[in-house]
């Protein structure tokens, strides 16, 4: 059956969206990074320099992360976020600096190293704190994510103005919220975006981790108004008409974690007049990955190096 690439999600921004999300952003502005960076001379290698980073969250959370740069530079480096996946480990980010870049692959709280002062487990993550927006486990995460834009600012050699954020699945949800949120990012690459259409999507698809909030709400009954209320000042979708950064996505068009109707609905409302998106038949959750890797080269190239 033919995918309708008009597919509209239910979610509606709620009307305080901004002041939520504004409130965040400032609790951010105003708390202290204390950014380290421990090198790593284990994973270092001739080409390039691997560093245990640590920076400062909201809640007064440590995040960790790995930070990897070229061993040889000349002048400012533009730089990538890498956003990890729901379950993945976030990975030594080696094959981007290879390229010239200065990446930092981000542990938000509960990934890994950022387990110490919270770690609601996998399954688990998605629902805890669900019931209310103050307390739900993504406030801090989404956080956790954009503050490695700060981490990048206050690192000497980094040029602040070719800033790019990267992830799929998870990473790639995150990646939507921080382009809209961090005007710093000038690109963006999204693959097959979870965390987006939650309304829709735990009815399109019976796969995890979107089954979690049917197990929630079946098992607390009444619940169901409330979760989804939380999750939608939370929602890929509600995020996306702020993005005015250069962006590409990738969905399968046979994904059945993240639908591919989710996808276009949240393409379609990405305000950016440099937008693409790729659609890869035959393909499932790896959103066409093998293909697709070169693309995502060639779009940071000439937006971010090239510039």
């Amino acid at each position: 059956m033919a995918i309708d690439k008009n597919y509209l999600c239910e979610v509606i921004r709620p009307n305080d969206f901004d002041i939520f999300w504004g409130d965040v952003v400032e609790k951010l502005k105003t708390s202290d990074l204390n950014p380290v960076c421990d090198k790593d001379e284990f994973r270092s290698d001739s080409e390039v320099e691997v560093f245990q980073a640590y920076y400062d969250s909201i809640d007064n959370l440590k995040v960790s992360a790995w930070y990897a740069k070229p061993m040889e530079t000349s002048g400012k480096l533009p730089a990538i976020i890498l956003m990890p996946g729901y379950q993945s480990d976030p990975p030594v980010p080696k094959d981007w600096a290879k390229k010239g870049y200065a990446c930092i692959s981000v542990n938000p709280r509960g990934k890994v190293r950022s387990r110490s002062q919270f770690d609601p487990g996998y399954p688990g993550l998605l629902t805890y704190g669900i019931l209310d927006r103050n307390t739900y486990s993504y406030r801090g995460f989404y956080a956790d994510a954009w503050r490695a834009v700060d981490f990048l600012l206050s690192r000497p050699e980094v040029d602040s103005d070719r800033i790019g954020v990267a992830g799929s699945s998870q990473g790639g949800g995150l990646t939507i919220a921080t382009s809209a949120i961090r005007r710093e990012i000038k690109a963006a690459s999204a693959g097959a975006p979870y965390l987006c259409g939650f309304k829709d999507a735990i009815k399109l698809t019976d796969s995890y981790p979107y089954q979690e909030i049917n197990d929630y709400i079946d098992y607390y009954e009444g619940s169901e108004e409330k979760v989804f209320e939380t999750l939608s000042y939370f929602d890929g979708i509600c995020f996306a008409d702020k993005i005015d950064c250069s962006i590409i996505m990738n969905i399968g068009l046979q994904d059945n974690v993240c639908p591919p109707e989710t996808g276009y609905a949240l393409f379609n409302q990405i305000k950016s007049e440099n937008k693409k998106l790729y659609e890869y038949d035959g393909h499932g959750h790896d959103a066409g990955r093998i293909h697709h890797s070169a693309v995502i080269d060639d779009f940071f190239e000439q937006n971010l190096k090239l510039i």
